[in-house]
């Protein structure tokens, strides 16, 4: 007789043949991570810390709505507007449940919705869960046939490094669109004062995802937008209504990150150096713009998987990206640099991946 288990063995055997088995490794080698999202290095920055140590509680105690509504929460909301120079900012407990609740929202006031085929899994789950029609696309968003449209990117795509034109997304929108700009990946990183690629986009109609989990260093998410929009979502948005609300702490430790954040264009800089140093040394292309997210095309999950696993013997930490994170023929190793990363450690990883990537395949 077969059993739930056996089912699951199965499935699990398949997974285990293409290649795409994922395991959570707790990294206790001192691997020099170039994994991780936190470009400017803030997750270990002193004060960000000290925020989070000083929170009068560990949890926020329930829903925003409900018990978990702290004055922290109102503090950041406030001086994430005004970084964005949008009206309002709603946070979220993770930038994955910020898109699903931004995407519901909107959906309910369009009728087709075109998305990057770029965008993040979170998009799209929130894409498949609105049950309107919907259409991917490369580069440029077909038209809406006259229907009002919701347009779904990122500003800077996290498997690729590439940058979407924001400019001209904007410039095609009917009265009655919107576009939702997932800016995860650039703010912090890109735009005057780390604002993002968004920045420049003073539309009504243009709505603001991100995330503190990256060069904020922290966690959680965000939807900024106007306050007609905002209070639209905190009325309907599942996400937010039935989530327990970020700890104060986490709030706190993300505001002053948002400081070091706007003030960090040395960061930037040190980022940015990182980003040449590691081009220069791989000598071979890769991602096409300098960003902090460097791409270097494999085409084969097992040997990128084999490349990872030899660059962990050589201390360096930089998983293989494979399906269904990227499509089947599209593996790829994805570099991600921080500004705290020191200069020797880059050019040592840039040169063990060289000499891994000679090797005959």
């Amino acid at each position: 007789m077969t059993t739930f288990r056996d089912a699951a063995r199965r499935a699990n055997d398949a997974i285990a043949e293409a290649g795409r088995t994922r395991s959570v490794d707790v990294r206790a080698d001192g691997a020099i991570d170039f994994a991780s999202n936190d470009y400017l290095g803030l997750a270990r920055d002193p004060a960000v810390r000290a925020a989070f140590a000083a929170a009068r509680t560990a949890g926020s105690g329930g829903s925003r709505l409900l018990s978990g509504a702290h004055a922290e929460h109102d503090a950041l909301e406030r001086d994430l507007a005004l970084f964005l120079g949008r009206e309002r900012v709603r946070i979220f407990s993770s930038g994955y449940l910020a898109v699903l609740g931004a995407i519901q929202v909107a959906a309910g006031l369009v009728r087709t919705i075109r998305s990057d085929r770029e965008s993040h899994a979170c998009a799209i789950d929130a894409i498949r869960l609105t049950h309107l029609p919907y259409a991917i696309y490369d580069g440029a968003p077909p038209p809406a046939n006259g229907e009002p449209a919701l347009v779904v990117t990122e500003s800077l795509f996290s498997m690729s490094g590439r940058s979407a034109d924001l400019p001209a997304l904007l410039a095609a929108l009917g009265p009655e669109d919107a576009l939702l700009v997932d800016e995860a990946h650039a703010l912090g990183v890109f735009g005057a004062n780390g604002r993002g690629l968004a920045a420049t986009l003073t539309d009504d109609r243009v709505i603001v995802v991100g995330t503190l989990s990256k060069s904020f260093g922290c966690l959680g998410g965000f939807v900024a937008g106007t306050s007609d929009f905002i209070d639209l979502l905190t009325s309907t948005a599942r996400t937010f209504i039935f989530d327990t609300s970020l700890p104060p702490g986490v709030a706190a430790g993300a505001r002053v990150a948002l400081e070091r954040v706007a003030g960090g264009d040395g960061l930037r800089a040190r980022l940015f150096e990182n980003v040449a140093t590691l081009l220069h040394g791989l000598d071979r292309p890769v991602t096409a713009q300098l960003a902090p997210i460097v791409t270097i095309p494999i085409g084969d999950a097992a040997r990128a998987h084999t490349i990872a696993a030899a660059l962990r013997a050589r201390g360096f930490f930089a998983p293989a990206i494979r399906p269904p994170t990227v499509p089947a023929g599209s593996e790829r190793l994805r570099a991600s640099l921080r500004a705290d990363h020191r200069p020797d450690d880059v050019a040592a990883f840039a040169r063990a991946v060289a000499t891994l990537l000679a090797v005959p395949a």
